[in-house]
């Protein structure tokens, strides 16, 4: 049977969609705007509604999301409810540079906390999940690190800095819990000490690359409720003189090892993870390194068609054994990388933030914020391919709408 232009074909719904409570919209309503009064004649919610949307659809740059929008602004529209024109260019720039990238961040955090938690628990009890979780004896893995937004490098203007932005990132969830501007006379670490605070580090596992494995940063850390858990490498040569010739004496009593193997195969490559803890150097190095509980090593062997490679790296850990077995320390060495694989390159890949050329001062910021906030919803979601996903929300933006403006559910996307 063929269809002809008089055949009725399924029209795609366009009943306007209607603003939840809870949803992510409503949360960016919480975001103080800078703008002036006169300025405002988009509210600050739905410019950034509209960014996301334009984002989620796959476009990186703020002129590609106008773009996109103007050609579908008739359905925009209506699901909207929206009888204006949209924002220009200037007016996205202007409102990015006038708000604040912490809050943007921190909203966007606490809307999907509170959705795993409402998800995790009965409707009646979610407004108490997060104090009970706090309350509980789970440490919550949290990776530090910093990255260049490299499309603002090399302009040398005032009111155009260079942006280098230090994220605290929940590895099992992807939510970035907070962002900060590391200033260029400082370095991640200096930085990070500076802002430290028992909000972000109370309750958690913070792990960090080797520049972190400085006493008195981790002296903050413990001192704050949290613990730490970093490698140590050539920044420390005595340190690790000493851990190295720890676990290659002989003498030494390896009973008291714990010790885990893991080996995973995949990509043409067999990769074998081996790691040995232990408790026995704790007093040897208590006095100057706070908390202290094990010392460990990882070798990591890669054997591909090329050859095989071989790695050993030393660390320390606050965790005590009792919250963080071998087998767990192992785990968490690997799921640190999360924030450069599961963030910061797809921040940089997928929503293409280092080729963005928006660079005024404060705009940056908030746009490394939003990007953060896509990733962090399509974690959520349980997306596996982002990228994908972004295609599909180009076809149909209601979906994509309705992740913006609906009561969040893995169920309704």
């Amino acid at each position: 049977m063929y269809l002809t232009m008089f055949d009725q074909v399924e029209q795609p719904n366009q009943e306007p969609l209607t603003i939840d409570a809870a949803s992510l919209y409503r949360a960016f309503e919480q975001v103080k705007d800078g703008r002036k009064r006169k300025g405002r004649r988009f509210p600050l919610a739905f410019i950034l509604t509209l960014l996301l949307l334009g984002k989620m659809a796959g476009e990186t740059k703020i002129e590609g999301i106008i773009d996109w929008i103007q050609e579908r602004q008739s359905e925009l529209r209506i699901l909207l409810r929206w009888p204006k024109a949209f924002p220009s260019n200037n007016t996205y720039t202007s409102a990015l540079m006038k708000c604040d990238h912490h809050e943007i961040a921190k909203v966007i955090a606490q809307y999907i906390l509170k959705a795993r938690a409402i998800e995790q628990h009965n409707d009646e009890q979610s407004r108490l999940v997060l104090q009970e979780e706090q309350k509980s004896d789970t440490l919550i893995h949290t990776a530090v690190d910093g990255k260049m937004m490299r499309g603002t490098m090399k302009h040398g203007r005032d009111d155009q800095p260079l942006v280098h932005l230090l994220s605290f990132y929940e590895c099992e969830s992807g939510i970035v819990l907070d962002q900060f501007l590391v200033d260029k006379k400082r370095n991640e670490e200096s930085a990070c000490k500076a802002i430290l605070h028992p909000i972000l580090v109370k309750g958690r596992i913070i792990s960090g690359d080797s520049m972190f494995s400085c006493r008195d940063w981790c002296a903050t850390v413990h001192a704050y409720g949290g613990h730490y858990l970093l490698p140590i490498k050539e920044n420390n040569p005595a340190v690790l003189q000493y851990i190295k010739q720890f676990f290659d004496d002989k003498e030494i009593d390896q009973k008291e090892f714990q010790y885990q193997k893991e080996v995973n195969k995949g990509h043409g490559r067999l990769e074998t993870r081996e790691i040995w803890a232990s408790t026995q150097m704790n007093e040897f190095f208590e006095r100057e390194w706070v908390s202290i509980a094990q010392v460990f090593k990882i070798r990591r062997r890669r054997k591909t068609k090329d050859g095989e490679e071989e790695e050993i790296t030393y660390g320390i850990t606050s965790v005590p054994r009792e919250y963080a077995n071998a087998a767990r320390i192992l785990d968490l060495n690997r799921k640190h990388w999360h924030i450069e694989n599961r963030l910061h390159y797809r921040r940089d890949v997928t929503l293409g933030e280092d080729s963005s050329q928006v660079r005024s001062s404060g705009a940056p910021e908030a746009i490394a914020a939003l990007n953060g906030g896509i990733l962090a919803l399509m974690d959520f979601r349980g997306v596996k391919n982002v990228a994908k996903q972004m295609r599909h929300f180009c076809a149909k933006p209601r979906k994509a709408l309705q992740w913006l403006l609906e009561k969040p559910s893995r169920e309704n996307g």
